[in-house]
């Protein structure tokens, strides 16, 4: 299961084909004379560094859940919980996952993804308590797209709990075996790729403006 923003990502991808082609035009001079100037050079360098801050925000930030863990990826940070060292998943404003860290204390991550405003919220939780008083049968419509990816996050936590029937002690035995054997603790990393996309090109920029400012 991964869960995206498609907006950011549209917008993303905007950019990108936006910065791609106004590249392509310094460097060729397709729709007039191609520039080497230091002017030119600080326009490349501000369509990298905002490339850079569309894959970041726009492409980067995800929700995965599969039958190992729930990983949340957010703009500079990587959150990646076994679903042995899960606690709680609530989907309010925003997802939010409770875990245990390397050390083994507690710590609680937000994504990126599926933010909503606190307004925003309120006019879903009036929506649903509306379709609830309707009575049975009722699909809750008015959910934040929060609340339902921590709703799905949730199915598929208590899916990979492990299932024994009774009466069957080898089966027992054999499900706390298989989950000794699986990570118990989240990790909480910086992303490379992502700070570097970044870095990198304020690097340059501000070689850029220095080299301007002294010539």
């Amino acid at each position: 299961m991964t869960i995206r923003s498609t907006g950011a990502r549209v917008a993303a991808y905007a950019w990108l084909t936006f910065a791609a082609l106004n590249l392509v035009d310094l460097v060729f001079g397709i729709t007039g004379n191609a520039s080497r100037s230091l002017t030119a050079l600080g326009i490349g360098t501000l369509l990298v560094l905002g490339s850079g801050i569309a894959y970041t925000a726009g492409l980067r930030p995800a929700i995965i859940g599969d039958d190992d863990a729930v990983t949340i990826r957010n703009p500079l940070r990587d959150v990646w919980a076994p679903w042995g060292a899960v606690r709680e998943i609530e989907g309010t404003n925003a997802v939010t996952v409770r875990f245990a860290g390397p050390d083994g204390e507690e710590l609680v991550t937000r994504a990126w993804v599926n933010q909503t405003s606190p307004r925003a919220q309120a006019k879903a939780e009036r929506r649903t308590r509306k379709e609830q008083s309707k009575g049975p049968g009722f699909d809750l419509t008015g959910r934040t797209p929060a609340a339902f990816a921590a709703e799905q996050l949730n199915d598929l936590h208590e899916r990979q709990r492990p299932k024994t029937r009774s009466g069957a002690p080898d089966k027992v035995a054999l499900a706390k075996e298989d989950a000794a054997d699986k990570p118990s603790k989240g990790t909480i990393t910086w992303s490379i790729p992502a700070l570097a996309s970044l870095v990198v090109p304020l690097v340059a920029l501000i070689g850029v403006v220095i080299a301007a400012a002294v010539s």
